[in-house]
C-alpha cells in the first residue's frame, strides 16, 4: 500500500475519505484553499436521507426547466450562459432526464447508501461529536393530486432501497405530528428513519478528530499543478511549495474540475447554487424536517435554531445572493407555517455550491490513465448524506481495491 496521500478538498467528502484514509493506516494531508467546511458542505439542509436519494435528473424535468428558466425565482433557474463547457454539460444533463437512466442511478445512489447510517453511528462511536436528529423527514402536499403522485413514487422506492414511510396522513392525524402547518397544506408522508445533522458541526467534529490523529490539515492553501511521471501524481504543487506524495485524491466540490485539468482530464462538474437562511432562535416551534412538495425546499428544525434551504440554479461559480431567490424561499415557509416571519432581515442567508455531474451521480474513482489519482466529487444535494459510506468507499477502494463494484456505476471513464 501507499503511505502518503493528498486529500484536495476541505468539504464534507475530502474529510470524511480523509477519516477514512486515515483508518486504512495512510499518512494523510488534507489541503483546501478556502476554509474547512466551507460552501455548500456547511449550509445544506443537514439532511441525511439515503431512503430518497436520486439524481437530479428525472422524467419530465426537461420541460419543467423551460419553464422555470424564464423565472430566476423559480425552484430551478439556469443563467443563459455562452460558455462552452457549460453548454455540453446542459445538453448532458438533458439527455440523462429519462426513466432509464433514472432509476438506474436510484439503485446505484441506494447501493453506495446502504450503510449510511451506519457510517454515522461509526464517526460517532470514534469521538466524533456532532448534532444529530432522529425525527424522520416530512414531506406535505396542498393537493391530493400532488400527495397521491409521490406515494406512487415512494412505494417504487421501498423495494431499491428499504425506505420506511407512514402515508398518507391526512387532516387532524396531520396537525397532531405537526401542528405548526397552515390549512393550505392537504396531507403528508412521514419518512422515518431518516435523520438530521447540523452540518458545521460534523465539519468541525471530523476537522478535530483528523487533528487528533495526525492528519495535517492545511487551509488556505492553492493548489497549483500536479508533477506527473507517466501514469503517476509525484508531487502537488501549491502556491507555497509543493508535496511529495504516493496518492491523490481530488474531492473539491465544485472546483474539482481545475484540479482534474493539471492532469488533462475532463471532470465534467458545474456548481448548483442552494441557499440557507438560519433563524436563531426559531420563529416557530417545528417538530420535523419538512419537505414543501410544492415549492422544492425544506426546513429543518436544530438546537436553538431553525434553517430554510433549498433551490438549484446555474449561474456560475460565485457566491452571489439573489434577493428573489431567497424571497421564494421565505414566501414558501410562511404559506405552509403559521405565524412564519417575512421579514428578510431576521435570517442570517448563505450560499453554497452543489457540485453536480451532469449525469446526477457522483464520480468517484481513478481518472483514466493514472493508478494513484483519484476523484471524488459530484455529490450534488446527497454530499452530507453519501459522505461517509464515499469516504469509507474511496479509501478501500484506493487501498486494497474493493468496492470496485460498488463505485462502478460512478466510474470517471464514463465520461
Amino acid at each position: 500500500m501507499a503511505d502518503r496521500v493528498v486529500v484536495i478538498g476541505g468539504g464534507i467528502i475530502g474529510l470524511s475519505a480523509a477519516w477514512a484514509l486515515r483508518k486504512q493506516g495512510w499518512t494523510v494531508t488534507v489541503v483546501t484553499n478556502r476554509d474547512f467546511g466551507y460552501g455548500a458542505s456547511r449550509v445544506n439542509a443537514g439532511w441525511v436521507s439515503p431512503g430518497w436519494a436520486e439524481p437530479v435528473p428525472s422524467p419530465g424535468l426537461v420541460r419543467n426547466s423551460m419553464k422555470w428558466m424564464r423565472s430566476s425565482s423559480s425552484p430551478l433557474y439556469i443563467q443563459p450562459s455562452v460558455r462552452p463547457s457549460f453548454i455540453r454539460w446542459l445538453v448532458e444533463f438533458w439527455r440523462h432526464c429519462n426513466a432509464k437512466e433514472y432509476w438506474h442511478g436510484v439503485e446505484a445512489l441506494a447501493a453506495l447508501g446502504r450503510q449510511t447510517f451506519g457510517h454515522f453511528d461509526e464517526l460517532r462511536a470514534d469521538g466524533i461529536e456532532f448534532e444529530e436528529h432522529r425525527d424522520g423527514i416530512l414531506f406535505v402536499f396542498q393537493t391530493p393530486q400532488g400527495l397521491e403522485h409521490e406515494l406512487d413514487a415512494f412505494a417504487r422506492f421501498t423495494p431499491r432501497n428499504g425506505l420506511q414511510f407512514q402515508g398518507p396522513i391526512v387532516g387532524d392525524d396531520l396537525r397532531e405530528l405537526e401542528p405548526a402547518l397552515t390549512g393550505k397544506i392537504y396531507g403528508g408522508v412521514w419518512m422515518t428513519q431518516e435523520r438530521s445533522i447540523r452540518p458545521d458541526t460534523l465539519n468541525a467534529g471530523l476537522v478535530k478528530w483528523l487533528t487528533e490523529h495526525g492528519v495535517e490539515l492545511r487551509s488556505r492553501v492553492a493548489v497549483e499543478g500536479l508533477t506527473i511521471d507517466g501514469n503517476k501524481v509525484t508531487d502537488v504543487v501549491f502556491d507555497r511549495g509543493r508535496l511529495e506524495t504516493d496518492a491523490v485524491l481530488i474531492a473539491a466540490g465544485a472546483w474539482s474540475p481545475q484540479i482534474a485539468r493539471y492532469a488533462k482530464r475532463r471532470v465534467p462538474i458545474e456548481g448548483g447554487k442552494g441557499y440557507s437562511l438560519d433563524y436563531t432562535p426559531s420563529p416557530v416551534e417545528i417538530r420535523h424536517p419538512i419537505e414543501i412538495f410544492d415549492y422544492r425546499h425544506v426546513i429543518t428544525p436544530l438546537d436553538g435554531r431553525t434553517r430554510l434551504a433549498g433551490t438549484m440554479e446555474f449561474s456560475g461559480a460565485n457566491a452571489v445572493i439573489r434577493p428573489e431567490r431567497v424571497e421564494s424561499i421565505v414566501r414558501g415557509t410562511a404559506d405552509i407555517i403559521r405565524g412564519w416571519p417575512t421579514d428578510l432581515s431576521i435570517p442570517v442567508i448563505s450560499s453554497g455550491l452543489r457540485p453536480m455531474a451532469p449525469d446526477g451521480l457522483p464520480i468517484i474513482g481513478w481518472l483514466p490513465g493514472y493508478r494513484n489519482l483519484a476523484v471524488a466529487t459530484g455529490h450534488g444535494m446527497m454530499g452530507l448524506t453519501l459522505g461517509p459510506s464515499t469516504g469509507a468507499a474511496i479509501a478501500d477502494f484506493m487501498t486494497t481495491g474493493g468496492t470496485r463494484e460498488l463505485l462502478h456505476p460512478f466510474d470517471p471513464a464514463r465520461f
